[in-house]
């Protein structure tokens, strides 16, 4: 059975509605009420008589007609975040109720040992031997810019919250700046605006998703005997972007080294704010816990590495 299969689509219609009001009203703010009046006369014709709505559309002027097509597009956007929205409830529900994959995977792993398929030493193996690499690749006719995706994933974490008056607004603003923003790319994308979408998908992965799955293969191998170094690196990721030589002329040897100095300079970005958290955290005191050989002879081994790094103190 689907995890949708049990769950009535009402909530997902009442949210599409509230996204399609918010639109309508951003659309008198930003276009007037003439174009928001021949948005709802082509939408009603639509349901009611297609060929009339065709020609309508066929005798507006070519500016009229695009705006009514962006209109259009815009909603579209809008409804298909609702439903990732209600998809990702749904599934959290069937993981709540039946465990996640891993988790199901450790039952059957369990079985298996119960009827002797499989022996501790076959598992231990197995998990050592989990290495996980997802790769992106380059996508060149990709035309999403990263504005309208940072936007519309606003829209589906305040959809996610309860309905306020402030939520509401928010959303609004939100789309009265997707409104305003062009869609699509109006020039080719370089290799460095393929690479910044990318680190786009990456850093939410690396909000959520992926520290959730290193979770999950802990608790798994946890429950069936089996202990997950932290340290190891049981998921890492690829890219062939600003690397691919097989077609894409402007990944040039220039292009590639300017893609990697934006990847080192991002992750240092992203790593600092964890970072300086982590130095509020770990207050603990030489004279009273000193660090252990193996931390002493890491932190040595990376200022050898680092030579120009400094040391940061901190209250």
């Amino acid at each position: 059975m689907s995890p949708l299969a049990d769950l009535s689509d009402a909530p997902l219609r009442e949210d599409i509605r509230r996204l399609g009001d918010l639109l309508g009203q951003a659309l008198v703010r930003q276009a007037g009420e003439e174009t928001f009046a021949v948005v709802e006369q082509v939408r009603a014709l639509v349901r009611e008589d297609p060929q009339r709505a065709a020609d309508l559309i066929d005798g507006l002027p070519l500016e009229r007609a695009t705006t009514l097509a962006r209109a259009f597009s815009l909603y579209f956007a809008l409804a298909n975040v609702a439903e990732q929205v209600h998809r990702a409830r749904a599934v959290a529900v069937e993981r709540e109720r039946s465990g996640g994959p891993l988790a199901q995977v450790a039952t059957a792993i369990r079985d298996a040992l119960e009827s002797g398929a499989l022996t501790a030493a076959d598992v231990a193996e197995g998990f050592a031997a989990v290495a996980a690499r997802p790769v992106f690749t380059a996508h060149p006719t990709e035309a999403s810019r990263r504005s309208v995706l940072l936007k519309l994933t606003r829209i589906a974490a305040l959809l996610d919250l309860p309905r306020t008056p402030a939520t509401d607004r928010d959303i609004a603003e939100a789309i009265d700046l997707l409104w305003q923003t062009d869609e699509l790319r109006l020039e080719q994308p370089q290799v460095s605006d393929e690479a910044r979408n990318a680190l786009f998908y990456l850093d939410d992965l690396a909000a959520g998703a992926a520290s959730e799955v290193l979770g999950e293969f802990a608790e798994a191998g946890a429950a069936v005997g089996v202990a997950v170094d932290p340290s190891r690196r049981v998921l890492t990721f690829g890219s062939w972007i600003g690397g691919d030589r097989d077609g894409n002329p402007f990944v040039t040897p220039e292009a590639t080294l300017g893609v990697l100095a934006l990847q080192h300079d991002h992750a240092v970005r992203a790593l600092l704010p964890h970072i300086e958290a982590l130095s509020g955290q770990l207050s603990v005191s030489e004279r009273i816990a000193p660090a252990s050989r193996a931390l002493r002879a890491s932190l040595e081994a990376t200022s050898r590495r680092c030579p120009t790094s400094t040391r940061a103190s901190a209250d």
